[in-house]
Formats: C-alpha cells, sequence, structure tokens
C-alpha cells in the first residue's frame, strides 16, 4: 500500500494505492480528489508513475555495448532514479559488435521474463541508434554508419525486440523502408540527419513516429530552410528531448512544448550516469565526465549523466511546469508513443510501476511491477 497524492489519469487523488503482489499490478486506489496547489500547502508525498525512458546507454559505470553483463548494472541504477522501464539503446558499431549488443540485451530480457525482476527497471527492448545514419550529423556516433537493409534487421530482430529505430531518412533510399520497418513494429525515430524541411516531411508521411534528442544532431531551424527541426515543430506529435540544461536551452525546451503536443523527456543516459567525474566509455568511445556532462575529447556532448528524477525538477523548477504536466513528459507520453497501455499511468489494472517523492520533488520510494527499489545508493 501506497499513501499520497496519486497522479491518476483522472487528476490527484489523496489516498491509498493498493497492490496486487502476484500481478505486480494496481489493484485500487482509493481517496479524494486534491488539487495540485492544496498537495503544495499540505506537503503530501507526490505518486507519480514510474518514468519511461527511451534512450538509455549505460549508467553506473556499465555500456549497454558490453553485452548482457552490463545490464543488471544499468537496470538497477536508472531504477534508484525513479525510471521504472527503459529501452537499451545502441551505438553504430560494427555490424558483429551491434549483433553482440543486441543479443544482450534479448538474454536479459529473456532472463528476466522468466521470474519477476528484483530490485531493476525493467527493459523493454532496444532502442538502435544508427547505424543508419548520416555521416555529416554524428554527434558523439562513431563513424560505422551505413545504409539500412532489412535483412540486418531481421537478424538483430531475431536477437531481440528493436522497438524504436533511429533513421537518417535523407540518406540513399530510407524512407522507402519505413513503411517496411513499421510492418515489423518497429517505431522509426528521425535523427543524426541532414534532412531538409521536405525530406523529413516525406518520412513523417512515410510512418516516421518521432524525433531522436530534438535539436541535436540534426538539421536546424532557418527561416528560409526549416530543417529537420522546422519539421518537427510544425509537425511532430511526438519528439525526444534532453532537458538536462546543457543539450537544450531553456528557451528551446519552451519553444517545443509549445508546438509538439506530446514532447517526452528522455536522458541519453551513460556509464558516466551516477558515477564520479573521470573517464568513461560510450561504446567504442572515449568520454570524459565533468562540470556535469559527458564530452568526447574535442569538446562535443556525448550523451549524459542526466536522470529523470533531475529530469523532472528541471521541467518544474527551471521551466515552471505543473508537477503533473512534468509527470506526463517522464512517464505518460513516452509510454503512449512506445503503444503502452498499462505504464506510464497509475489506474486499475496497469503495472504498479511508480515513484514516490517529498515535497522538493526528490525520490523517496520506487516500485517496479509492485517490487521496492533499493535506495541506499541514491
Amino acid at each position: 500500500m501506497i499513501a499520497g497524492a496519486i497522479l491518476t489519469p483522472d487528476g490527484f487523488v489523496q489516498g491509498k494505492l493498493h497492490i496486487d503482489h502476484a500481478t505486480g499490478r494496481v489493484a485500487s486506489i482509493v481517496g479524494r480528489p486534491i488539487a495540485q496547489d492544496a498537495v503544495l500547502r499540505s506537503g503530501l508525498p507526490w505518486v507519480l508513475p514510474g518514468f519511461i525512458d527511451t534512450h538509455v546507454h549505460g549508467a553506473g559505470g556499465a555500456d549497454v555495448m558490453q553485452g548482457r553483463a552490463a545490464l543488471p548494472t544499468i537496470a538497477r541504477t536508472v531504477a534508484r532514479h525513479g525510471t521504472t522501464a527503459f529501452l537499451a539503446t545502441t551505438m553504430t558499431a560494427p555490424a558483429d559488435e551491434l549483433a553482440q549488443a543486441v543479443a544482450g540485451v534479448g538474454a536479459y530480457m529473456r532472463e528476466a521474463a522468466a521470474s519477476r525482476q528484483q530490485g531493476a527497471a525493467r527493459v523493454l527492448g532496444v532502442h538502435l541508434e544508427g547505424p543508419y545514419l548520416n555521416s555529416v550529423r554524428l554527434g558523439a556516433q562513431p563513424d560505422f554508419v551505413r545504409h539500412a537493409a532489412l535483412a540486418e534487421l531481421g537478424e538483430l530482430c531475431a536477437l531481440a525486440p528493436i522497438a524504436l529505430l533511429t533513421l537518417a531518412p535523407e540518406v540513399d533510399d530510407h524512407v522507402a523502408l519505413i513503411p517496411a520497418l513499421r510492418e515489423r513494429n518497429i517505431r522509426v525515430q528521425l535523427g543524426h540527419s541532414n534532412a531538409s524541411y521536405e525530406e523529413a516531411c516525406a518520412a513523417l508521411a512515410g510512418g516516421a513516429g518521432g524525433f531522436t534528442h530534438l535539436f541535436n544532431a540534426m538539421s536546424a531551424l532557418h527561416h528560409r530552410a526549416p530543417g529537420m527541426v522546422g519539421a518537427a515543430l510544425a509537425h511532430a506529435e511526438f519528439a525526444e528531448v534532453i532537458p538536462d540544461l546543457l543539450h537544450v536551452h531553456p528557451g528551446g525546451l519552451r519553444v517545443a512544448l509549445r508546438s509538439i503536443p506530446k514532447l517526452f523527456c528522455v536522458s541519453d543516459s551513460t556509464a558516466a550516469t551516477g558515477m564520479p567525474d573521470g573517464p568513461y566509455l560510450l561504446g567504442r568511445q572515449a568520454v570524459h565526465k565533468c562540470l556535469g556532462g559527458v564530452r568526447l575529447a574535442d569538446g562535443t556532448l556525448a550523451g549524459s549523466t542526466l536522470t529523470l528524477d533531475q529530469a523532472l525538477r528541471n521541467l518544474v523548477h527551471e521551466i515552471g511546469l505543473t508537477v503533473a504536466e512534468a509527470s506526463m513528459r517522464v512517464s505518460t507520453y513516452a509510454a503512449d508513443y512506445l503503444g503502452l497501455t498499462e505504464r506510464g499511468r497509475l489506474c486499475v489494472g496497469a503495472y504498479a510501476d511508480m515513484v514516490v517523492l517529498n515535497a522538493g520533488l526528490e525520490v523517496r520510494q520506487v516500485m517496479v511491477e509492485g517490487v521496492k527499489i533499493e535506495l541506499a545508493d541514491v
């Protein structure tokens, strides 16, 4: 049983949430409606849906590209910060290295499904961030880009569920492949791309559904050449954004929030997340954590050390969103984008994935499918 101001699809309820521990789902929510300003005055704990992150490269010193052994550390680390489900995100790499990493995710997911996970976030699948990118917009990705091939994707899908694929639509015939990817239930995001506005719009018309870390590693907005950013702001329903206040200026976040109805937050977290300053690996790339960020030797931002509890605080304290609106941006909209009706919301029958925060929006308790997460290291 969890008590506090519980965020339901119909608003906050002051009361108690009961869990069916046999299934890991919400059994009941009992209480009375309460307004957000009343929650602030009361000092009640906030009980929010667990955070969902579609873009996690690593955490706790471990990197997805290291394979199966890295996943438990990553899943435990992000869970301590309120993330209850995530997509394990790859780097662009040679075919054998990429297959090894994806196979590791698949093995971990099968083991986790065989018995209820204890003390870790749920891995929902793979976000394949490349290798089908534009070499002029790599950002921190190593240059192992290649043309998209359904044969390679079929082999990767046999190793683990590919939930999401980042694609540069302007490269060769990538746009023509989008319908085939959607038939395989792979959601396509546009990113690491130098596409024109028109090329990005054609990709959206072809079935692409979102944008990878909006503003970063994509053609920028100019009033006579709107680029990929312009296409996103004009037409997108969904897009990722990294709200660490380093990747995107607060003003840029406000623009995107006004333009994209279901803009949602991702961490783009790396092995450096939750770790001291110093050197780490991001796939093959040597990166350095310092001054609150992660960079390549030339100063290029290389993922982040953001956690989604900090993302929530940034949205509320720096951008001015309400707690309910910020919660949607770190949870519900990502679930909607992935087609998950049983996560990202607290209601009867949904998974009991939740985070309990104090008045300062600091994590005090996390549950994944009704199992309590150990927070000693937060």
